[in-house]
């Protein structure tokens, strides 16, 4: 099985933690783990750099981490705290010379055209983001392959990106499977989470079918989005999350997509089981 590498980008909820305007203990933490942007991972794998999802905190989080590549981004659903962030691609397009590739569902992409028309123009404001959506088929595995491959972009004052053919042609390139679940307990809105290899990133998913969590079976890392011990209509309670990482059965499960419900991060590992462990913000698995 081809192993792949995560590094959790951030790991809070819509909002952050802290929150604006929030002095409850875990928003008033000092301890770096309870300091958590919006939820987002970036993955190595098959030689490609591959960013799920690009929230609020996107621009900060590439800063951070010191990321100057990507070969694709793959969003999980169409909310504002996991593709906020995504005018912020231009930096990409200027860097690399290349248009962004991203992998969604149709209705994302529905999303995204009516919240950055300016990007989908046929005639673009110069410097606008440069990116190319691919819809894919959750319940069939796609194919990423290097973003080297792209068109290339070369920026012409008063005029913006002129578009030439790509020169060289790079075989890297990976399989990704999709996994589809519900951020409702009803099946109202999709999410899909991704597998690469051994490890499988989920988060805003509420239920997922058995037989899609059958496709999980065999990883060594599984990650699931948890915002507070009880029941929430849109996420799993704890319990929920416990459930499903047995239900899996990867040696290692991560908890993400945190709000300051949960306790701060030392107590919060001390409630787990072993085998279990809240993420936070620079934590890497492989």
């Amino acid at each position: 099985m081809e192993k792949a590498r995560l590094t959790f980008l951030g790991t809070g909820t819509s909002q952050g933690v802290p929150m604006i305007g929030c002095d409850c203990p875990v928003c008033t933490s000092t301890d770096h783990r309870d300091k958590r942007l919006r939820a987002s991972a970036l993955i190595e794998y098959c030689g490609l750099t591959i960013l799920v999802d690009a929230g609020p905190d996107f621009r900060y989080q590439m800063l951070r981490q010191g990321v100057n590549h990507l070969d694709a981004i793959l969003l999980t659903h169409n909310h504002k705290d996991h593709t906020g962030g995504l005018d912020d691609i231009r930096a990409f397009n200027l860097l690399e010379r290349h248009p962004v590739n991203i992998y969604c569902l149709d209705r994302v992409e529905k999303a995204l055209r009516g919240e950055y028309p300016y990007a989908f123009a046929e005639n673009k404001y110069p410097g606008a983001p440069e990116w190319r959506v691919h819809t894919f088929d959750p319940s069939k595995p796609f194919t990423v392959p290097s973003n080297a491959n792209e068109e290339i972009l070369v920026w012409e004052k008063g005029f913006g990106y002129r578009h030439y053919p790509a020169k060289s042609h790079a075989d890297a390139k990976a399989e990704i499977i999709p996994l589809q679940g519900w951020h409702h307990n009803e099946k109202i809105l999709p999410v899909v989470g991704y597998r690469f290899g051994n490890i499988a990133y989920l988060t805003d998913i509420h239920r997922m079918d058995d037989a899609v969590i059958e496709k999980i079976k065999g990883v060594d890392y599984v990650t699931l989005g948890c915002v507070k011990i009880d029941e929430h209509y849109a996420h799993p309670s704890l319990q929920q999350c416990l459930d499903f990482f047995e239900k899996v059965g990867a040696k290692e499960s991560y908890i993400t997509h945190m709000s300051h419900l949960l306790p701060k991060h030392r107590e919060f590992a001390a409630m787990l089981p072993d085998h279990v462990h809240p993420a936070y913000d620079g934590l890497v698995i492989e």
